[in-house]
């Protein structure tokens, strides 16, 4: 006979991945507002090129990262399992936010300049770079990814600085100052090796953290 005390009040492993997939959702649509908001507030300051402001790092590793994540909990919803692509897109966006969060905490953050909307500046740069941390750590919705792929981690920036270079060279708009063409191509490329290095650092680490499972999905 059952009685009330068998009963276990332990989530059941499908309710975790839908708690998962929920709070994923409810994060994604924070990041969303905030970047609306930015985008809106900054229209009505100054005139605004929606190739500029969606030409930073920042704006653009927000978006691509909540996409994912996006994707990820649209998989749980149809109740299919992540496939090794969508693995790897989330490895390297978590890579890129994470990155974003480190430079702008440790070099940018109280200086001029950025999004002038508070609370949306600390969602961009705070919340959402530990959140997509926690979520990779924590949730372990995926599996230990090969090291022969950790190159893929370059692909994004690697065309992100051809284009800003590309611009640079061409409109004259950089997103930063130490990508702008007219200080020198040695010292653009100087910072863009830098750039690439850190890249393959976060990500190394990234994708030793695949293989730790702390919340069994």
């Amino acid at each position: 006979m059952t009685t009330t005390s068998d009963i276990k009040t332990e989530p059941s492993t499908g309710s975790r991945k839908y708690l998962f997939a929920v709070l994923r959702v409810a994060i994604v649509a924070l990041v969303v507002i905030a970047i609306v908001a930015t985008f809106f507030d900054t229209a009505t300051r100054a005139n605004i090129n929606p190739f500029n402001f969606f030409g930073f790092f920042t704006m653009q590793s927000n978006i691509i990262t909540a996409v994912i994540l996006l994707l990820a909990a649209l998989t749980t919803f149809i109740g299919r399992t992540q496939t090794r692509l969508l693995m790897f897109a989330r490895a390297c966006a978590t890579t890129y936010i994470v990155i974003v969060g480190i430079v702008y905490n440790l070099l940018l953050a109280g200086l001029e300049g950025g999004v002038s909307l508070e609370w949306a500046n600390w969602v961009l740069h705070v919340a959402f770079p530990i959140y997509a941390a926690l979520d990779w750590i924590l949730f372990g919705d995926r599996t230990a990814l090969a090291w022969k792929r950790l190159w893929v981690v370059l692909i994004y920036p690697v065309l992100w600085i051809i284009v800003v270079i590309i611009r640079g060279a061409t409109d004259g708009w950089v997103p930063y100052p130490f990508l702008d063409p007219a200080t020198g191509y040695g010292s653009v490329a100087i910072y863009s090796i830098v750039i690439f290095v850190a890249t393959v650092i976060v990500g190394a680490v990234i994708f030793s953290l695949s293989r730790v499972r702390i919340i069994k999905p």
